[in-house]
């Protein structure tokens, strides 16, 4: 007996996507595909073609009549007449007419949806009441299965009108729409997928609540449920199943861009770890799909605390550092899947190590080790990505900051950290040298007093004559320039907006945009730069007649000007941090709590002995 999935199956459309699919078509067949034969005059005409003899005799179409006038002799030939005869093109502007006229008459309006609707719903039921009825004969409901396949595909147009999605989910159709992703053939559910992703792509024009309305009814329909049922049952060694898996990625995605959402895919049991596996397979060359994998979970993780919890508990941190360790030796391929697949295992490690939970696993699965590894590889890009993990492990003030603080100068790494800081004075590689003055600075900022990790890591600051105090004097004069020049055009884009009238909102958006150039100057490095030497006054006699000698006649009281500023600006902010503080139930946020209270009392602290 024949098989339904197969009498059925046929290639997916490629329309509609995000990022596009591999296409297995040969170019020169499409282009065989596409000639046509040549006419002249009248569509209908075709020429007779003569053989090439010896006799001298011509090969090719009859030349036209030469008509002895040039002017006139393409009245209606091919260059002047486009190659048809005036009735052809006379049909041709009736046929036009007729379908502009249904065009204008089909209105994609309430009216129209409650028609497709409608038709919708009948097709659902005829193919099911076949299906069962002829269960064992295929050929009398493959009809029925083709017409089902048209009016879902006929859905597709809601996504230019999104102003009928709350109405097309009041109908009822969006849980029907749902259902066919249970549906036994599998092109069937590939198809609904396809629909479903295009209609909540994020790329849709659609208001914040029609799209709501729809999404909401999606994931009331058990949503989330039939899509992890299509994962487990395709088989991506098929191209049509490999593609619908593709399109299961791109409605996670869409849906990861809400943080409640992101919230209720990470409660989920089988979501995350999919995804992790699936990110993790063993392939021989990184596929699309793979890559895919990494991308959604970054963008899950990055937008939910639930989903980051669910990835550590479920060994993600491991898994991750497992699959960059093959990079140990080689650089993945630039501009290539590997490439980007690579950077989005480290963007998620990145979040994970946010948490105190994060840090903690990280440091169990001898990350920091591995980070030092690929930053002694001195592979740019991989060295990069290492720094940032090590940033982002060492930020805070948790029990696990500390701890990661300590491992890296027991694991020996004062020493490669401390020659790359040292090597990056030709480099415009601005984002190294911030990683490496964020990790200096947690370090000051964690490891105990008169404890040996600390007294090694002011070591490193005092050796060879001071070297490294003298590079952090020359980063604090670069970016205290850059500052300034951007302060001075502030300041006149500041006097220049007084002479207008008074807009409070228009205020705040200058304000803001104002604060982001001084950042991107670098106001928050070189707020850095002088935490640090304020520590190494703090610290070390001779190191403070070094930085009073380097700084000029100022002397100490630029830095003090600098901390005091930052404090203030954390005052500024203390009403929306307590807010924020407020509203997280996360137990793993519990030690961060009173971070804002520990910076405000170092920075104090270090004011008072610049003086």
């Amino acid at each position: 007996m024949a098989n339904a999935d197969e009498l059925f199956k046929r290639p997916l459309p490629s329309s509609g996507l995000k990022r596009k699919l591999e296409s297995p078509k040969d170019p020169t067949e499409i282009y065989k595909s596409a000639k046509v034969s040549s006419t002249n005059g009248d569509a209908r005409r075709t020429f007779q073609a003569s053989i090439d003899t010896n006799d001298g005799i011509e090969a090719g179409p009859e030349l036209p009549p030469d008509s002895g006038d040039e002017e006139d002799s393409d009245e209606e030939g091919r260059f002047f007449g486009g190659g048809i005869s005036q009735n052809t093109q006379t049909v041709l502007d009736f046929v036009n007419e007729q379908e502009e006229d249904n065009a204008k008459a089909e209105a994609i309006d309430s009216a129209w949806l409650k028609k497709t609707a409608l038709d919708f719903e009948k097709k659902i039921s005829k193919n099911a009441e076949l299906r069962a009825k002829y269960d064992n004969e295929p050929q009398k409901f493959i009809t029925s299965e083709g017409d089902l396949d048209s009016s879902i595909k006929a859905l597709s147009i809601l996504s230019e009108n999104a102003d009928l999605y709350a109405e097309f989910a009041e109908l009822g159709c969006v849980g029907s729409l749902v259902s066919l992703l249970s549906h036994e053939n599998t092109d069937i559910a590939i198809d609904t997928i396809e629909i479903i992703s295009e209609l909540i792509d994020q790329d849709v024009e659609a208001e914040p609540e029609q799209w709501d309305a729809l999404v909401n009814a999606l994931l009331d329909a058990d949503l989330v449920d039939l899509l992890y049922a299509n994962l487990s049952r395709l088989d991506e060694k098929e191209e049509t199943d490999r593609n619908g898996v593709y399109h299961i990625l791109e409605v996670i995605e869409s849906l990861g861009s809400k943080a409640e959402i992101s919230d209720k895919l990470g409660k989920h049991e089988s979501i995350i770890p999919w995804l992790l596996a699936r990110s993790t397979s063993k392939e021989a060359k990184i596929s699309q799909n793979k890559q895919y994998a990494a991308e959604v979970l970054s963008i899950l993780l990055q937008s939910s605390s639930t989903c980051r919890a669910h990835f550590t508990r479920t060994n993600g941190v491991d898994l991750y550092l497992q699959a960059l360790s093959t990079y140990r030796k080689h650089d993945p391929e630039k501009d290539s899947e590997e490439e980007e697949f690579v950077e989005n295992l480290f963007d998620s490690l990145a979040c994970i190590l946010d948490e105190p939970r994060g840090k903690a696993k990280f440091l169990e699965a001898e990350g920091i080790e591995l980070c030092l590894i690929l930053i002694k590889q001195n592979k740019p890009p991989l060295r990069r990505s290492a720094l940032k993990l090590l940033d982002h492990t060492t930020s805070g003030f948790a029990n696990s900051t500390t701890a990661s603080c300590t491992q890296i100068i027991h694991a020996a790494g004062l020493k490669p950290l401390c020659t790359i800081f040292m090597k990056q004075r030709s480099s415009t590689d601005a984002q190294t040298t911030e990683h490496l003055l964020d990790i200096f600075l947690a370090m000051l900022n964690t490891l105990p007093s008169e404890s040996a990790p600390r007294i090694r890591l002011l070591g490193k600051f005092i050796e060879k004559d001071y070297e490294k105090i003298s590079r952090l004097l020359q980063l604090r004069t670069d970016y205290t320039t850059r500052l300034a020049a951007v302060d001075a055009e502030i300041a006149l884009e500041e006097a220049q907006s007084l002479d207008r009238a008074p807009n409070t909102n228009t205020d705040l958006d200058l304000r803001g945009t104002w604060f982001s150039r001084r950042l991107d100057a670098g106001l928050f490095s070189l707020q850095t730069v002088d935490t640090i030497l304020a520590w190494l006054v703090a610290e070390d006699d001779g190191a403070r007649r070094m930085i009073v000698a380097g700084l000029g006649d100022k002397g100490l009281a630029g830095i003090r000007e600098t901390l005091v500023a930052r404090v203030e600006g954390m005052d500024s902010t203390t009403t929306t941090t307590a807010a924020a503080a407020d509203d997280d139930d996360d137990d793993d946020e519990e030690e961060e709590k009173g971070q804002g209270e520990m910076v405000r009392e170092i920075l104090d602290t270090l004011i008072g002995v610049l003086v």
